[in-house]
């Protein structure tokens, strides 16, 4: 499985940066998940700490912003492992953007060798190219891996409703939907881009709420947790 943390998932109740009791919480589901055999292979975003420089970043120009959200996912991505290996899994970070002192370079088939190792292997500065989020590096670091699913986790949302619940408290959870429908109404479960990979290749996606850690394993576990987008 492939785990999607926003970098807001990693922030608990701080206005921005990161949370380290959050981040441990994170650690530990994902630790019991590998002692159980999974494979797990985490893309982290970097939300919460671009989002304390967007101030210096308006007016930037696209492309340099975008270089700057890739480094702060690096920075969650080191916070992330070194919170694992206290929980005593072993981790590889694999960044796409060259940065040999701190990660290896992504070679898709030294993940998946990391994978079948028990390793839990995190992707960090998405994709490397400006343009494209994490989403889409989530999805096509899935594809890649061969992950059966993607889990989305959301910051306080339970997973997918028809409108924003923050604007419209009338908005109706959806514990299902398709792709398609996902796409045509523009619903806040991935980018357009990312959520069109998975539809093409037919990658399950499961959005659910980060604030109950233990929902990783439930839906692992099989049941029915958040919403789930698929054919």
């Amino acid at each position: 499985m492939l785990l999607k943390l926003s970098g807001e998932a990693l922030m608990g109740g701080l206005e921005y940066g990161a949370d380290p009791d959050r981040i441990a919480a994170i650690a530990r589901e994902v630790k019991r998940l590998s002692d159980r055999g999974v494979e797990v292979a985490v893309v982290v975003g970097g939300g919460n700490i671009y989002r304390g420089l967007q101030a210096s970043a308006s007016g930037m120009d696209r492309a340099t912003g975008d270089y700057m959200g890739m480094l702060a996912t690096v920075l969650n991505a080191l916070a992330l492992q070194d919170a694992l290996e206290k929980e005593g899994a072993v981790t590889r970070v694999q960044s796409a953007i060259p940065i040999s002192e701190v990660a290896e370079p992504y070679i898709r088939r030294r993940a998946m060798r990391h994978l079948e190792k028990g390793r839990v292997v995190i992707f960090a500065a998405g994709t490397g190219n400006p343009f494209f989020t994490t989403d889409t590096a989530a999805a096509l670091r899935a594809l890649e891996i061969h992950a059966e699913a993607i889990l989305m986790a959301k910051n306080g949302v339970q997973g997918v409703f028809d409108a924003d619940p923050r604007d419209n408290p009338d908005a109706r959870f959806l514990p299902e939907v398709s792709y398609q429908h996902a796409l045509e109404k523009r619903l806040s479960v991935m980018d357009s881009t990312a959520l069109s990979l998975c539809m093409d290749n037919g990658l399950p996606i499961h959005v659910f709420n980060m604030d109950d850690e233990s929902n990783i394993e439930r839906i692992v576990s099989g049941e029915r947790v958040g919403t789930v987008v698929s054919a």
